[in-house]
């Protein structure tokens, strides 16, 4: 994501269903001066008009008036915007428009999936040239809050917020990671009955992988990876970072390797928030 200026708008598109609007409610939140569906022809000049561009967040999307992809990349060039892009997994765009009986806009008479697919289409363009791509699939509404506020939250300061995701390799990556760690080298609780039933989050689970004889050596190891990289992170107007770690099903090592790095960055002094991914809630 390039660097943001005082003078930097937003704009805000992606796939209907994916959203766009609790993007914006969130944004709102932040600080943001709003504008849903804004007519494309008028960006301009709410821009000239506005005496702090850098407050505005404008959304465009498919039904915005006189929408089309070469000229919103036009708009965002001309007015020096970031471009912010919400996806979604085209199983998950379904299931939500089926719950809300919600109709597509680009489907007319024809099933969802016709109208995704062609709104995905549509937007291949513009994808390709976004600042920043959230893919809400499997993110939490606070998740998506979470990311805005690393992101957006403190525009002009120099502060990165660090998420970690522990999660299991049998159930995916997760989408938004920027750094993964894979910790299935390491002594497994699971084959062990007792601790079996158990979390990463138990005691007897962070004894049982700590007697492990590599773990002491590949936690510093790690450490002394991130150490260097989060400054340099930070030096080039990074605000969030997501630090995946990951186990075969991310109910034991992960959860506790995560525990453990959340524990040191905390005392260094760093914002952090921690999401088990894979543990029943």
């Amino acid at each position: 994501m390039n660097e943001q200026t005082n003078q930097t708008p937003l704009i805000i598109t992606g796939l209907s269903g994916a959203g766009l609007s609790s993007v914006l409610k969130n944004l709102e939140d932040l600080g943001y001066e709003v504008f849903d569906n804004f007519p494309l022809s008028l960006v301009p000049a709410l821009i000239k008009d506005s005496p702090h561009p850098s407050t505005l967040a404008i959304s465009i999307d498919t039904r915005t008036r006189g929408f089309a992809p070469d000229k919103v990349l036009e708009t965002v060039k001309k007015i020096k915007a970031l471009l912010i892009y919400i996806t979604c997994d085209d199983a998950v765009l379904q299931k939500r428009f089926t719950e809300t009986r919600r109709r597509h806009p680009l489907a007319d008479d024809a099933p969802v999936s016709i109208g995704i697919a062609r709104e995905r289409d549509l937007l291949c363009q513009i994808k390709d040239k976004a600042d920043l791509t959230i893919d809400s699939s499997d993110l939490s509404v606070h998740d998506v809050r979470h990311i805005l506020e690393g992101h957006f939250g403190s525009r002009h300061e120099k502060t990165l917020s660090i998420s970690l995701i522990s999660f299991g390799f049998r159930h995916g990556l997760p989408r938004e990671a920027d750094i993964v760690m894979d910790v299935r080298f390491l002594k497994n609780p699971h084959w062990n009955k007792t601790l079996k039933p158990k979390t990463g989050l138990d005691a007897a689970v962070g004894d049982y992988i700590k007697t492990d004889p590599d773990f002491s050596g590949f936690i510093e190891r790690f450490q002394t990876l991130l150490e260097p990289l989060i400054p340099r992170y930070m030096e080039e107007g990074k605000h969030y970072l997501t630090i995946a770690i990951g186990c075969t099903g991310g109910r034991h090592r992960s959860v506790f390797v995560t525990e453990e790095i959340n524990r040191w960055l905390s005392k260094c002094g760093l914002a952090t928030h921690v999401t088990h991914r894979d543990l029943p809630t």
